[in-house]
C-alpha cells in the first residue's frame, strides 16, 4: 500500500457503525462509491473479501487497514490519476498513516442523536495530516444530521486537514423494519445519481487548486416539518422521565429457535459486544445499538425492539434529499 503520492491521490476513512442492510454501514461505501467512481475513479476490479454488500466487496474484510486501487480522473479533462486508498475503520485498526499535503482525503461517518458516532471519532483520533484537503461526510437515518458534519470538519482540522467540501447524506435507519420503515432503500438511484455528481465538482475543484478551508457549520439542514419536530421533543422528553422512573436498557434479543451460530453477527458487530459461541447473548457495556447484527442475520435471529422506531417512521417518512457544500 502506498501512503505517499500526489493529488489527486485520495485516502478514503470509513467509521460505518450502523449497520443496516441499505443504511449507513453500506450507504456509506455506496456513496463513496459514487463520489469516486462514475466519471471520477476508474475502480481496480481484481482481488475481493470475504463478507457481503457494496460495502464489504470493496474494502478488505481483516478488521485493519483495507485498500483497493483505482484511479481518481479529473472529471474535466478526463483525465487519470494517481491510486487511493480506502481504510476501513468500521472495526478497530492501528496507527493510520501522517497523509501529506499532496494527499486528497474523504471522512464519512454516521450520525446518532445529531452528533458523531463517539466510537467513530475514537477510531479516527490518531489520522494526522500536513494541510491535506479533506471532504467530510455524514449519514444520517432522515431525521437530522444536526451538528454531526461541522463536528466532523473540526475534528479533522484539529489534525491537520483542511475541509474543502462537506455533505450529508441520508441511509436507511438502522432502526428500520417493515413495520417501522425509516428511509426506507436510501440510498437509492436519485442518492446515488447525486453523489457522483458532487464528486465530479469535488474533482473539478481539487484540479483547478482551490484548497481553501470551507465553514461546515453553513450546510443546512433540509425542512422538516415542525409538528414533526415538536411531537419528538414531546417523545423523547417522555421517554427521558420513564427512564429514570423505571430505567430500561434496551438490547438485541436473540432466538433460539433461528440462530444457527454462524457467527455473522459477531463478524459485523463494531464493538465486540456479540461473543463467539454466544450468540443469543449481547454485552450491554459494549452494544452501541447499531443494530449491525440485526440487519446482517440472514435467519432473522436477532431483533430490537425500540419504541423509537415507530415515531421516528410517523414523523419523518418525508424524503430528505442529501445536501452538500462546497
Amino acid at each position: 500500500m502506498q501512503f505517499r503520492c500526489r493529488i489527486p491521490a485520495g485516502w478514503r476513512f470509513f467509521v460505518p457503525l450502523c449497520n443496516t442492510q441499505h443504511g449507513a454501514y453500506e450507504s456509506d461505501s455506496s456513496l463513496h462509491r459514487r463520489l469516486f467512481t462514475d466519471g471520477n475513479f476508474e475502480k481496480n476490479r481484481r482481488g475481493g473479501c470475504a463478507g457481503s454488500g457494496p460495502a464489504r466487496r470493496e474494502l478488505q474484510c481483516n478488521g485493519k487497514y483495507g485498500g483497493r486501487s483505482g484511479r481518481w480522473y479529473n472529471a474535466a479533462a478526463g483525465s487519470a490519476a494517481k491510486a487511493f486508498t480506502t481504510i476501513d475503520l468500521t472495526h478497530a485498526a492501528g496507527k493510520p498513516p501522517v497523509l501529506p499535503a499532496d494527499a486528497a482525503a474523504v471522512f464519512a461517518v454516521p450520525v446518532y442523536g445529531g452528533r458523531v458516532a463517539p466510537a467513530a471519532l475514537e477510531r479516527l483520533q490518531e489520522i494526522r495530516g500536513e494541510g491535506t484537503p479533506a471532504v467530510v461526510l455524514a449519514v444520517y437515518g432522515n431525521r437530522a444530521f444536526g451538528t454531526a458534519v461541522a463536528q466532523l470538519a473540526a475534528f479533522v482540522a484539529e489534525r491537520g486537514f483542511v475541509p474543502v467540501a462537506a455533505g450529508a447524506f441520508v441511509g436507511e435507519h438502522s432502526y428500520s423494519t417493515p413495520g417501522t420503515p425509516i428511509a426506507e432503500g436510501r440510498p437509492d438511484t436519485q442518492d446515488l445519481a447525486e453523489a457522483a455528481a458532487f464528486g465530479a465538482r469535488i474533482g473539478q475543484k481539487l484540479a483547478h487548486g482551490e484548497t481553501g478551508p470551507i465553514d461546515a457549520a453553513k450546510l443546512r439542514e433540509p425542512h422538516t416539518p415542525l409538528l414533526s419536530k415538536l411531537r419528538f421533543i414531546r417523545f423523547v422528553l417522555g421517554y427521558r422521565r420513564r427512564q429514570k422512573r423505571t430505567p430500561a436498557i434496551l438490547l438485541p434479543a436473540g432466538d433460539a429457535a433461528r440462530c444457527t451460530q454462524c457467527g455473522r453477527c459477531v463478524a459485523l458487530c463494531p464493538t465486540q459486544a456479540i461473543a463467539r459461541g454466544d450468540e443469543l447473548h449481547t454485552d450491554p457495556a459494549r452494544c452501541i445499538r447499531c443494530c449491525a447484527c440485526v440487519k446482517g442475520c440472514a435467519f432473522g435471529a436477532r431483533t430490537f425492539e425500540t419504541p423509537f422506531a415507530a415515531i421516528l417512521s410517523r414523523n419523518f417518512a418525508r424524503r430528505k434529499p442529501p445536501v452538500t457544500l462546497m
